[in-house]
């Protein structure tokens, strides 16, 4: 009986362990979707420009993406327990200078540090559920858990964001973090143990500066392109980005401790799934935000009724967050990869004829259709990158796959809504760089507002449209490229195989003279 007990009692903590971890988790997402929503709000309050609206919604997800494989490998080497309590500490301050923040530039430098913080987060509650359950099928399951709650967690941070919008001002969105961190930080110390690898080496400063600086870079000079015009500026640094970005690429390949193993990608399912955790990222992030200021700017909905409209799409993705892993075990991650970016690119479709006096109907339908491919995402992917790596690599492979969301859910707001972006500059009425900003301007002429209005609402249709095409394109790729049968596949069918000759090679043999045997002397003996 005691040793029943002393072999149950790892196994509650454990799951009472990945519910502790998982607060943080959900928190992380729904940063880099809370403001959807609210973004109208504080543009009321703050006056951003068009470029500092952008890196608002933003700055969060690049400062999470370029870090996440640097604090992955800190993490793996120091101690990823000790990594969560400071980055724990780290995001509940930085939520809350957020909800303050008197000015857009230091509502950006908060939220900045808030993807700092997010970084150590992630890629080290993954690895702490890898040692938290050391059976395969019970990681696994945990892992799919882990996964759903980081889908949940974008999926309803617009949702959450609108129903406390609906009743206070919008620094409330970052408070709420605050309860959740304050029992992360107590009972962490209690559930969950202190692990760290004896890898050696160090990690490249150069490559996390480099990494970090060209992601940005880049970026900034597009944005800033699209925003505002060419500038020599812009160019420059846009330009400068894109050599760091080489530079790191070129100087992995010949470290002997790499921040980043491409080799991982010599692996063609492995390839395709980091692509469908980032590019469905990017096309969801933009997409949300865009129709959140649609909802809002352009049919004058209040925010609480824009929340409830995007209940259906979320309920969709986190139910097929939570049943792919089955779903795969049955047809295959091939033929779910393929569903994903086809679903996608469908879904996306169905934006296309809202105009500036209704679509209601048309975005539950596509968030409802996309939402499908978007929850297959989060669950292939995280499933694909730590099953793809030994389990001491845990934490640098979970930052590779959560870097894949991270980055595409920023680079959707700043390629894709840079597009939409461009587009109202170019066709609106050039009197404002955004439609919050120009609808908020005294004395606007009816048929003025109908013309700001329409500019949006084309930039949105161009948005989805490239959107939409570019996961028709990867679907088609999927097609194509992909084996019928993955190597991890593969490789279960055979371990199954090995199991099962083993078991009869051990069976006790039954003679043939004696019918009268029982049945059980025929089965492999129990261990």
């Amino acid at each position: 009986m005691s040793e029943q007990h002393t072999h149950n009692s790892p196994g509650l903590r454990a799951w009472l362990g990945l519910l502790v971890v998982l607060g943080p988790v959900l928190l992380v997402s729904m940063d880099g979707s809370i403001l959807y929503l609210a973004m109208p709000r504080v543009s009321q309050d703050l006056t951003p420009t068009a470029d500092q609206a952008l890196w608002t919604l933003d700055i969060y997800g690049f400062a999470v993406g370029s870090l996440l494989i640097a604090f992955g490998n800190i993490g793996d080497r120091y101690g990823r327990l000790k990594l969560l309590m400071i980055g724990a500490t780290v995001f509940g301050i930085a939520s809350a200078a957020s909800a303050f923040a008197p000015s857009p530039e230091l509502l950006i430098a908060s939220r900045a540090l808030m993807g700092v913080a997010g970084a150590t987060l992630l890629p080290s509650a993954l690895a702490v559920l890898s040692e938290l359950f050391t059976d395969p099928r019970r990681r696994a399951q945990a892992i799919g858990i882990f996964a759903a709650a980081f889908a949940a967690g974008f999926a309803i941070g617009p949702v959450a964001g609108g129903f406390l919008l609906e009743r206070f001002w919008w620094g409330s969105v970052f408070l709420i973090n605050l309860p959740v961190i304050a029992l992360f930080l107590v009972f962490a110390p209690i559930l969950l143990r202190e692990v760290s690898t004896t890898r050696t080496g160090r990690v490249d400063v150069f490559s996390v500066v480099a990494s970090a600086a060209g992601l940005l870079g880049f970026v900034y000079g597009l944005k800033h392109a699209a925003a505002e015009g060419f500038s020599l500026l812009s160019v420059l640094v846009g330009v400068g980005g894109l050599v760091l970005l080489a530079l790191f690429v070129r100087r992995q390949r010949h470290l002997e401790h790499p921040l980043m193993d491409f080799s991982l990608f010599r692996d063609r399912v492995f390839t395709v799934a980091i692509i469908t955790g980032l590019l469905p990222l990017a096309a969801w992030s933009a997409a949300a935000y865009l129709s959140g200021v649609y909802l809002q700017s352009v049919l004058d909905l209040p925010v609480l009724r824009a929340a409830f409209l995007a209940l259906p799409g979320a309920v969709v993705l986190i139910v097929t967050c939570v049943v792919t892993p089955m779903v795969v075990d049955r047809i295959g991650k091939r033929t779910v990869l393929i569903v994903c970016h086809f679903s996608i690119a469908a879904g996306l479709l169905f934006l296309l004829p809202t105009t500036i006096t209704g679509g209601v109907g048309w975005y539950i339908a596509s968030t409802s259709i996309a939402g499908l491919g978007y929850g297959i995402s989060f669950s292939v992917v995280a499933d694909t990158a730590v099953g793809a790596v030994p389990a001491e690599r845990a934490g640098s492979a979970g930052a590779i796959a959560e870097t894949s969301n991270e980055i595409g859910n920023a680079l959707g707001i700043a390629l894709i809504g840079s597009l939409a972006a461009l587009l109202f500059r170019l066709q609106g009425p050039d009197l404002a760089p955004t439609l919050d900003e120009t609808l908020q301007l005294p004395g606007l002429a009816p048929a003025v507002v109908a013309d700001a209005k329409s500019a949006f609402v084309t930039g949105l249709h161009a948005a989805v449209a490239v959107a939409s095409l570019l996961h028709a394109a990867l679907g088609i790729l999927a097609l194509r490229w992909l084996p019928r049968t993955t190597h991890e596949e593969q490789a279960q069918d055979a371990s199954s195989e090995e199991k099962w000759e083993h078991a009869e090679s051990t069976a006790p043999v039954t003679p043939v003279r004696a019918p009268e045997a029982p049945a059980s002397s025929v089965l492999p003996p129990s261990p």
